[in-house]
């Protein structure tokens, strides 16, 4: 019978070791300090601060060199420093202030934990965030919010279901103030690289015409929440930013639309212009309109389906929902208060305009049936009716925090109308030709002309401020920053005139065509042309930077900002360049037929078009994470009926 073997015993723990610089370090340390050593270290410890340096360098001298390789072995890990940890933590910020890239940053949160901990800080993302113009209320993201209504504390209101009007979703709200440096540097990067290679088409509408030239888009208008295009054939569409869905038509001009201006919801009413006081009203009817005097003004205006003249205006006569959606019954801010600082008083270039307090968004809108109406974009219906031009409407701007609405006409007039109350408050008479291109700063208007000259008015006293004249054409655009007029025309030249004096500053040349489009920025002014020709031209020396061949035929739209620059001709392409150096970066959409009108902000850009023998309004989104590209399928909405 076989004999089973024991088993092995298994070998007993031993203790753990430490690690070997661990070991190094107390076996060095142990032997530097055992009897026979320590009546050196004594002596060592006795000498004087020189002495032992002398004593360290006749001790170097008589090493070898791989006992002074080993010396310095030893002694590097001990001069090692961590600078920014050992500084206090205000000076190690200061230090990360420098960096003006992201990604170097990202690196320093690599090198250790204080490291991390230190660009983990708000106030090194707050800095890196400045350099970049980003901020929380412009490049921010949105969150859904709840009713605008019970945002501003107001009872929910609702109008009478005999309308049979549905209202739109409520679009999203930025987020609170308490949102971090880091989380908006963090969106607002992601969305800058998305317009370099991504981007995604939310919508594509195709929208059924009569003929093509029905279908022209020509005009529009865009803020955080919707776009706004009018089109020749009398109607005009809104859509949202966030969904790219078409969520209403206003019906109501009988020709095509001109102008558009978007007055976005919530604002404050500027109380450095309060608004003019309301007529006051006898019996509680229709008050009684002057059959004479200087001061009767002779144009209708009436709420939708109402066909009563009278002077004093109508906002008596509207419901209350009316009301609400026009701030009427809001008490004005006092006189001494202010608005938030770091609002530019010049115009949007993307046709929005900041509101007076209304709880949601208003369309103004001027067509070839001579009216300029105002819309409530929740309910989709006509506030007013302003009549008084006797010719198409042909250009108009909303002053920003104001009820005011200036509007340029064919007829040679520029109008000015409280949209508040609906009523026309004075005509700024002195063109001789029709009235092209307007630009607003604060409460001063500058106007293009036919006639070959500009003008410069105050909105408040309807007195001309300036004339200016040079060009010897027509001429089609103009933009005011506040201290400079710059005009664009027929005669191919571009001037640069001073808003306070009059004078021609500079006549720019380089176009060979009409100049079509101008932009006007603190350091810079663009300018676009027939010619398909872009130029950029350097305040205050304007000397032209950078010349961009762009289209092979006329430009059709231009804007910029800190960043880019976005371009559209008939050529039928959308182009993005480099803001700074004017680099040529992508062409934003597939190339179709034309380009009418391309406007963008933030994170969305909006392209009228006509693709495939159709007007096409396609939305895109720059939002973090969205589409993998701009060449991916683009979605095409079914066609509505307008």
């Amino acid at each position: 019978m076989p004999v089973m073997r024991p088993p092995t015993p298994a070998p007993s723990p031993r203790p753990a070791s430490p690690p070997p610089e661990t070991t190094s370090l107390v076996s060095s340390f142990a032997q530097f300090t055992s009897p026979p050593f320590s009546a050196s270290i004594n002596e060592f410890q006795s000498l004087s601060h020189s002495s032992r340096q002398d004593y360290l360098a006749t001790l170097i001298a008589h090493c070898t060199a791989r006992e002074l390789f080993f010396i310095s072995t030893r002694i590097a890990p001990l001069l090692k420093r961590d600078f920014l940890t050992d500084l206090p933590v205000e000076l190690a910020l200061h230090i990360l202030s420098f960096i003006d890239h992201p990604r170097t940053l990202a690196r320093v949160a690599r090198v250790s934990r204080g490291w991390h901990a230190l660009a983990q800080d708000e106030r090194a993302w707050c800095g890196l965030a400045s350099a970049y113009h980003f901020d929380s209320e412009l490049h921010g993201p949105h969150e859904p919010a709840a009713d605008e209504y019970d945002a501003l504390g107001s009872p929910q209101l609702h109008l009478p279901h005999s309308l049979g009007l549905p209202r739109l979703p409520q679009p999203p709200r930025p987020l609170q103030a308490t949102q971090s440096s880091q989380a908006l540097f963090r969106y607002a990067w992601s969305t800058l690289i998305n317009w370099k290679r991504g981007g995604r088409c939310l919508r594509s509408h195709r929208i059924p015409t009569l003929d093509p030239d029905s279908g022209v888009v020509t005009s529009a208008a865009l803020d955080a929440d919707w776009l706004i295009a009018g089109l020749a054939n009398n109607r005009i569409q809104v859509f949202s930013t966030h969904t790219g869905a078409l969520v209403r038509t206003l019906v109501g001009h009988e020709l095509g639309v001109w102008a558009v201006d978007l007055v976005s919801r919530g604002g404050a009413l500027d109380p450095a212009h309060p608004p003019p006081p309301p007529p006051a009203h006898h019996g509680g009817g229709i008050p009684e309109v002057p059959s004479d005097g200087p001061g009767l003004l002779q144009h209708n205006r009436a709420p939708a389906g109402s066909h009563i003249v009278d002077p004093q205006g109508l906002d008596h006569l509207l419901s209350s929902s009316m009301r609400a959606a026009l701030a009427l019954d809001v008490p004005h801010p006092p006189p001494g208060s202010q608005l938030p600082s770091g609002e530019s008083p010049r115009s949007d270039v993307s046709g929005a305009t900041r509101g007076w307090g209304q709880p949601g968004a208003l369309v103004v809108s001027g067509s070839c049936d001579k009216d300029v109406r105002v819309w409530d974009l929740r309910t989709g219906l006509t506030l007013y009716v302003l009549r008084g031009h006797t010719s198409t409407v042909r250009c108009l701007k909303v002053l920003h925090n104001r009820p005011i609405a200036v509007s340029g006409s064919r007829d040679g007039t520029l109008r000015v109308w409280d949209v508040q109350r609906g009523r026309m408050l004075r005509v700024l008479s002195g063109h001789a030709g029709s009235v092209r291109s307007l630009d607003v700063c604060g409460n001063r208007v500058v106007s293009g002309s036919y006639d070959c000259s500009c003008r410069l008015w105050d909105v408040d006293t309807g007195e001309c401020l300036q004339e200016f004249r040079g060009h010897f054409n027509q001429i089609y655009t103009v933009a005011f920053d506040g201290d400079i007029v710059a005009s664009g025309g027929l005669d191919t030249t571009v001037r640069v005139w001073d808003a306070h004096t009059g004078r021609c500053i500079a006549m720019l040349q380089g176009h060979t065509a009409l100049v079509c489009s101008l932009q006007l920025a603190p350091h810079t002014l663009i300018t676009g042309g027939a010619d398909g020709r872009v130029l950029a031209f350097a305040l205050p020396d304007l000397r032209v930077h950078t010349r961009i061949a762009a289209h092979d035929s006329s430009v059709t739209a231009l804007q910029f900002d800190e960043h880019f620059l976005v371009t559209g001709g008939n050529d039928g392409r959308v182009r993005l360049f480099d803001a700074g150096s004017g680099a040529y970066v992508r062409d934003v959409v597939i190339q179709c037929e034309t380009v009418w009108k391309v406007v963008f902000r933030r994170e969305v850009c909006a392209v009228m078009c006509r693709r495939a023998g159709k007007t096409t309004v396609e939305i895109w989104s720059f939002r973090p994470g969205e589409g993998r590209g701009p060449r991916e399928m683009v979605r095409v909405a079914p066609e509505v009926c307008i």
